[in-house]
């Protein structure tokens, strides 16, 4: 197991070759409850050297994992969904003592990682193949998809168990095998807790790896991945800062990344809009997990004709919104990830309210937590108007048409979600084709997701798509296999 205990101290392990094993050169570091402050669990500080050593253990599994029979990949992740579920309670309070999840936010996770996995047992019965018409006499052609190799993949913190989750399913599903790199701010509930699932699952040895690393270390292992010519394909979700320097590296070795990146996401508020809706919609949008969503609502941008309600009922809606313990289940705004991360979100607030920004709701630091806030005529030159803050803070901007709302939109360098809320849906439609997004809501607020659906951004939100069928073109190779029927001429 990954965990061992002491006095009630948690000692994890990192899981290599199927065993649990501490870091090659006996490092730990501390894993910290982000609300209390309090020691969760003491975890090996692994290097280089341990993702290297990931890395063959998962190069030694492939052959056997990717020639193993569709009913049996398929039976691991039904198996892996039901052992999930019946360690619901669990899982949850170490979302809230790793991530800071409230208990809601807890649920959704849980609710949709087991949806995950037994989309993802279908997979394995996926078409694989097609035939394609030849023009040579009795030739077969086919393009034929095949499983690529080793798979390494980065996942944050901000939904653990989700986006850990989603990097290893499809490229197992499709007989891949995966080296897992969690963050070092959620190493169980955002990895080494797959470790434990997979293996009961029935999972092969090696077939699934995860590495874990100290604070500020992360950089040697993306290296490995980027480096080792064993790991054929990468996945990675977070920054966009991160995820350019790791692209970066990636391609000095010829080797294709799948990158989820940042959002500055914008949710669109029409004159028509059922009000109440658009409020609650924008609420959540904005604040779920303390906005520390990459869909999260930034920009809430509204018609001038109902623009007076609408700011005035999201700001008193914002400023009830209670902040507090996560393990509360009323709470809705718990502690941002680290102190870092608070000091971040109140300098960008205070900056922007320096310079003109007004303050409708919120503002304020409560020890480890940030209350929900909402501004308004945040100046274009402030961090806020140009960077993605990760924290319970959103801006509103009042338009005088659609077309203004579309150019506002799209006034950034990321396109990840966005959302448009109106009670004419072919209108609804006429902006998202207009929207430079990955993602559009017609009628939603920017926060969803369906294990099934193509996500992923453009712009500077990344390329490649998660999920469905969208990720058997990532996760697999195109290959062009002919068959000549007899024989065929030759000019000399």
């Amino acid at each position: 197991m990954s965990i061992t205990t002491e006095a009630a101290k948690r000692e994890y392990r990192q899981f290599i070759g199927g065993q649990w094993v501490g870091a090659g050169d006996g490092g730990t570091f501390e894993d910290l409850d982000p609300f209390t402050g309090n020691v969760v669990a003491t975890v090996p500080a692994g290097t280089k050297e341990d993702a290297r050593r990931a890395i063959e253990s998962a190069a030694a599994a492939f052959p056997e994992w990717s020639s193993t029979p569709p009913i049996v990949r398929q039976g691991i992740f039904l198996r892996a969904a039901e052992i999930l579920e019946s360690r619901r309670e669990e899982i949850v309070s170490l979302l809230a003592e790793e991530t800071g999840a409230s208990f809601g936010f807890g649920m959704f996770q849980m609710g949709f990682v087991p949806g995950l996995f037994r989309q993802a047992a279908g997979i394995a019965y996926s078409p694989m193949g097609e035939i394609i018409p030849s023009d040579i006499p009795g030739a077969m052609a086919m393009g034929l998809r095949r499983p690529v190799g080793v798979v390494g993949a980065i996942a944050p913190w901000n939904a653990a168990l989700i986006l850990s989750a989603r990097s290893i399913t499809a490229p197992l599903a499709l007989g891949n095998t995966v080296v897992l790199k969690p963050s070092e701010e959620s190493p169980f509930s955002g990895g080494l807790v797959w470790g434990e699932i997979f293996t009961e699952a029935g999972l092969p040895e090696g077939a699934l790896n995860v590495v874990t690393h100290a604070p500020g270390a992360a950089g040697p292992i993306g290296d490995e991945f980027a480096e080792n010519s064993l790991v054929r394909r990468i996945n990675f979700t977070g920054s966009t800062a991160t995820g350019r320097k790791l692209a970066e590296t990636a391609g000095r070795n010829l080797k294709r990344v799948l990158l989820e990146l940042g959002g500055y996401n914008p949710l669109i508020v029409l004159g028509d809009a059922d009000m109440e809706y658009a409020v609650d919609a924008a609420a959540f949008g904005a604040f779920m997990h303390q906005g520390q969503i990459c869909m999260s609502a930034r920009r809430i941008i509204v018609e001038r004709p109902i623009a007076d309600e609408f700011v005035e009922r999201l700001a008193k809606k914002t400023a009830g919104l209670k902040t507090g313990d996560p393990r509360e289940h009323d709470t809705i705004i718990g502690p941002l990830i680290n102190k870092r991360a608070l000091e971040t979100v109140a300098g960008r607030v205070d900056e922007a309210v320096s310079k003109g920004a007004r303050l409708l709701a919120g503002g304020e630091a409560i020890g480890p937590c940030f209350q929900a806030t909402l501004l308004a005529d945040v100046p274009p030159d402030s961090e806020f108007a140009t960077q993605e803050t990760f924290g319970p803070v959103a801006a509103v901007e009042v338009v005088a048409d659609t077309d203004e709302a579309v150019r506002r939109a799209n006034a950034t360098s990321y396109g990840l979600a966005s959302g448009i809320i109106t009670g004419d849906p072919d209108k609804g439609m006429s902006i998202a084709h207009n929207l430079e997004a990955g993602i559009v809501h017609i009628n939603d607020q920017t926060v969803h997701d369906e294990p099934q659906m193509p996500f992923g951004g453009v712009k500077d939100s990344g390329w490649g798509r998660f999920g469905g069928t969208a990720a058997i073109e990532e996760f697999t190779e195109l290959r062009w296999v002919t068959v000549q029927s007899g024989t065929r001429p030759f000019p000399f």
